[in-house]
């Protein structure tokens, strides 16, 4: 009897704190939904500061905490960056009301080697050189899915580990165009999506997108960064660019970076060409 008085002694005070609107903002609910300026923190609940806008956060301005070299991504990659690359994008581009900043910080929390090793300096070399590729597939983020990818044949039928489904294409999507049945299958059981099943969600949820192009970075480009740009064009698309392959495709990609890097503060470093 004494516990059920206690009981409800504890539902009273609660539900009167909840009828004078004592009970803090940020406890929406586990399921978030938050307001635009709040984030959603890692347990679920709306609200403000590095409790709910760093490490773990779910959606809305998330941060992205300081790397071991003290660098924050989100303090390099500024709203004023970030819209100077997308606001070259015409606005009838699908990927111009697609890709968000806020959707990218998220997505970095995910990869916190990314931007955040070596010098400061050369966190912002890497940054300048994801949005230099970025910024070269995607056209300024103006597409979100390869020009006439549905009628290109990305399926490499030997790989048995990744195989894939019929009726299903390949073809690049994302901030990196992730491309193959074997970036989409490893990509997703990383991510936690099915991409042999659902290879189209890379161009449907932007943070899966912007995760999707962080896991092929920090597999396939993030280890020869310290070799300079031109190693990162190789490590993309070597064969199509490199050695004289596509020079105007390399020059271009080129020239991104350098310009990156000059608004980073940043030299560009040797060995810029493949």
């Amino acid at each position: 009897m004494v516990a059920f008085s206690m009981r409800k002694q504890i539902l009273a005070a609660l539900l009167a704190l909840v009828f004078t609107g004592a009970l803090p903002e940020s406890a929406f609910g586990q399921d978030c939904g938050c307001a635009a300026d709040l984030c959603c923190s890692q347990y679920g609940y709306c609200g403000s500061g590095n409790d709910y806008c760093g490490t773990g956060c779910r959606e809305g301005p998330c941060n992205a905490s300081p790397g071991p070299n003290g660098a924050s991504v989100a303090d390099i990659v500024t709203d004023a960056f970030f819209n100077g690359i997308i606001g070259q994008a015409a606005a009838s581009c699908a990927g111009k009301s697609f890709y968000t900043r806020a959707a990218f910080i998220q997505a970095v929390g995910s990869y916190s080697q990314f931007g955040t090793t070596g010098s400061t300096d050369d966190s912002k070399r890497e940054i300048a050189a994801f949005f230099a590729h970025a910024t070269h597939e995607t056209g300024h983020f103006c597409h979100k899915e390869e020009i006439d990818g549905p009628s290109k044949d990305y399926c490499d039928e030997n790989n048995t580990q990744y195989p894939c489904v019929q009726g299903k294409g390949y073809y690049g999507r994302g901030p990196l165009q992730l491309s193959w049945n074997y970036n989409y299958g490893p990509a997703g059981q990383s991510i936690g999506f099915d991409g042999l099943n659902n290879p189209d969600i890379v161009a449907s949820d932007v943070v899966v997108s912007f995760r999707a192009a962080l896991w092929f970075w920090m597999n396939s480009v993030h280890s020869v960064i310290g070799q300079g740009f031109g190693a990162t064009i190789r490590a993309i698309n070597g064969q199509l660019e490199c050695n004289g392959a596509n020079s105007d495709s390399v020059t271009a990609r080129v020239g991104y970076y350098t310009d990156y890097c000059s608004q980073l503060g940043v030299a560009p470093g040797d060995n810029l060409r493949c």
